[in-house]
């Protein structure tokens, strides 16, 4: 088939099921040599998988995964939502990061992939594929720049000159051999450094020598919400504010986002209120949830609400959500961290201990504090010392 015929189709296919983007590149990925770099340094934190032998091979060498793989399809589908600006600037509102509001991306775009996976079967006839979302050792970011989807912006995120950033990728790699879409070159951050500046924990490092972006995870709100299993370092809690579960503000800040980000059309990503569940997700038969229970919603949802929440009400509230990550503790944890910022600018008021809605927070905290769970009992008392910090 013509290069020009087979985009074509590929693009209608891919239009149908709702992707925003969709390119082809060569299997094999550029940035080996980094990734390996930046683990060395450590970087990576407490996610040793990314550091294991077995997977960093399979990231430079595709082969190692599919045998024969001869292409890669990189599919992006987008996730943005609006955020009123009074919920965010709430501090006794959480702030989930917009990918994880509504069901779990990664059956989302797996599906389209396998969508996808089958008609390059019908066309192509006998076709090997592997698809992977965030799930598999794959350089997504690297095959997409290759595939024309964007360049690496300072915030490590593959960024589109009409898109914007907030966009999940899939991809599938196959075993024939695809026409390749011509990769992207140029790099359009210029001299902004928004997403640097804007960090409030110095994640961003700026670029390396090669002109790669570089991020120390160890910093990044978004890995200590959910990648770190343990304490989050006292020094670094004042600075996550209000943000309990990943984290936006270097997409939040990025001018190609302030200019073309538009909102998701996929209702599966839509945020939920109190009491609702994802899109698509039905109550289990015999689930543990009282009758009278109300779940909070992903939607800046209420701190103490959360805090309040047991163990069976946990399980419901993240069933289908990429939430469920970070775990019952994690996310308490993190919670906790959030009411903490919440009763440091309470104690900065004039009404103090007295004021009854300082007296719940410290009720539930309080609670929290006495409860078994070690990990959510030490931030509970961290969160406890900011009221006579503020």
């Amino acid at each position: 088939m013509s290069h020009e015929s087979f985009r074509r189709d590929l693009g209608a296919r891919a239009e149908a099921r709702g992707v925003a983007m969709v390119g082809v590149a060569p299997p094999e990925p550029e940035h080996g040599a980094f990734y390996r770099r930046w683990l060395d340094k450590g970087h990576h934190g407490e996610m040793s998988y990314l550091a294991r032998p077995d997977a960093v091979r399979r990231r430079e060498v595709p082969a190692a995964t599919l045998e024969g793989v001869r292409s890669a399809i990189v599919v992006a589908h987008e996730y943005y939502q609006v955020d009123a600006p009074e919920t965010v600037a709430d501090p006794s509102r959480g702030i989930v990061a917009r990918y994880a509001r509504g069901a779990d991306y990664h059956r989302v775009v797996k599906k389209k992939l396998m969508a996808l996976a089958r008609w390059l079967d019908g066309e192509l006839g006998g076709v090997t594929s592997r698809a992977y979302v965030d799930t598999g050792p794959i350089l997504e970011r690297d095959l997409a720049r290759r595939a024309g989807l964007g360049w690496f912006g300072r915030n490590t995120m593959l960024i589109h000159p009409r898109r914007g950033s907030f966009f999940f990728l899939g991809v599938l790699l196959i075993d024939a051999e695809l026409p390749a879409d011509p990769p992207f070159e140029a790099d359009h951050c210029g001299s902004c450094r928004a997403c640097l500046d804007a960090c409030p924990t110095g994640a961003l490092l700026g670029r390396d020598e090669d002109g790669a972006p570089v991020m120390d995870a160890r910093r990044c709100i978004s890995y200590l919400t959910i990648e770190l299993g343990g304490s989050i370092p006292v020094d670094l809690r004042p600075l996550m504010g209000n943000r309990i579960y990943g984290c936006d503000i270097c997409q939040d800040v990025c001018p190609f986002n302030e200019r073309f980000a538009e909102e998701s059309r996929e209702p599966r990503y839509a945020a939920r209120g109190p009491g609702e569940r994802p899109v698509g997700m039905e109550p289990i038969p015999g689930e543990e949830v009282p009758e009278a229970a109300t779940l909070p919603g992903t939607d800046a949802p209420d701190l103490v609400a959360l805090m309040r929440m047991t163990e069976p009400e946990w399980r419901a509230y993240t069933r289908g959500s990429a939430m469920r990550r970070a775990g019952s503790s994690g996310f308490r944890r993190n919670v906790a961290v959030a009411v903490g910022s919440w009763l440091w600018t309470l104690g900065e008021g004039a009404s103090g201990e007295d004021d009854p809605s300082v007296a719940e927070v410290v009720s539930v905290l309080s609670a929290a504090r006495d409860e078994g769970d070690e990990l959510v009992r030490e931030h509970a008392e961290w969160a406890l010392g900011r009221l006579e910090a503020g």
